[in-house]
């Protein structure tokens, strides 16, 4: 299982993650978006969108490859924008194992698993244990951002 977590402000968007083959994913719809002040919104939309799993979705080529599905629920034009100020995790289930890990913007452009923010829970622990996790920490940056503004 994979499921991606994007805050921007106060705001949590979780798309679906379609998988397209061994080890790749890509967002598509349902999106949900949610309030990260809305602690009971956020639960449950991680809930569902962990329970819709990953849906097996067609392998595209370069030129079929549409505008990233966040866009049009953050009202933005392209990805670099989307991408601004905005926080994002990881949350993978492997043989009963979770991880959840925060990602950090690598120097080429695309993001990996931030080893300082990264959360190896251990083998079999309830998945409602992880959410309440992932809720803290989004609690936690969403309170930073709003110190910010």
């Amino acid at each position: 299982m994979n499921c991606h977590l994007y805050l921007r402000g106060n705001t949590v968007y979780l798309p679906t993650m379609g998988k397209m083959g061994e080890g790749f994913y890509r967002g598509v719809e349902p999106v949900t978006v949610v309030s990260a002040s809305d602690f009971d919104g956020v639960r449950k939309a991680l809930r569902e969108t962990i329970a819709r799993g990953n849906p097996v979705v067609s392998i595209l080529r370069r030129s079929e490859i549409p505008p990233p599905v966040l866009l049009k629920h953050a009202g933005v034009k392209n990805w670099s924008a989307f991408e601004r100020g905005m926080e994002f995790w990881t949350i993978k289930e492997k043989d009963g194992v979770f991880q959840i890990a925060g990602q950090s913007k690598r120097d080429d452009g695309g993001w990996r698993a931030d080893l300082d923010r990264t959360i190896d829970f251990p083998p079999n622990l309830m998945m409602d244990d992880v959410i309440e996790r992932m809720v803290a920490i989004v609690q936690e940056e969403a309170e930073k951002n709003r110190k910010k503004s």
